[in-house]
């Protein structure tokens, strides 16, 4: 017999948020996380070209009540297909924001991508 304080598992005690579905309990894209320099190392980059990303308007991060950077994970995914574009297909920064924005209106329009561009994700970019 088990004592009278000793939990007992129903069905009916599971918190709401355990039968939640994974992506329902997936991260919050836009809640601010990532110190300037824990977003640096995520991207493999200098917290300098962070900051140079922000006054281009890219990837603006929220600030603390102290005016401390802090990223969001749907930041640090802008910067990551901003990033692949400038290493790896060459463009300048002013392309790139182009070339997402221009693959955006594909993707909304149901019309296929160019095969060297199919590998850009940009599910969750904002600009």
């Amino acid at each position: 017999m088990l004592p009278s304080d000793a939990p007992v598992h129903t069905e009916s005690n599971v918190s709401v948020e355990a039968m939640a579905p994974m992506s329902e309990r997936m991260l919050d894209l836009d809640k601010p996380l990532y110190t300037i320099s824990v977003a640096a190392e995520i991207l493999a980059s200098h917290p300098r070209t962070l900051m140079m990303y922000e006054t281009m308007g890219l990837g603006v991060p929220a600030r603390t009540a102290t005016n401390r950077r802090r990223y969001t994970q749907r930041d640090i995914l802008t910067l990551s297909a901003i990033q692949r574009l400038t290493r790896q297909h060459g463009l300048n920064i002013a392309g790139a924001r182009y070339v997402i924005k221009c693959l955006q209106l594909l993707d909304a329009h149901g019309i296929p991508r160019p095969p060297g561009l199919a590998d850009v994700d940009l599910e969750h970019v904002r600009l």
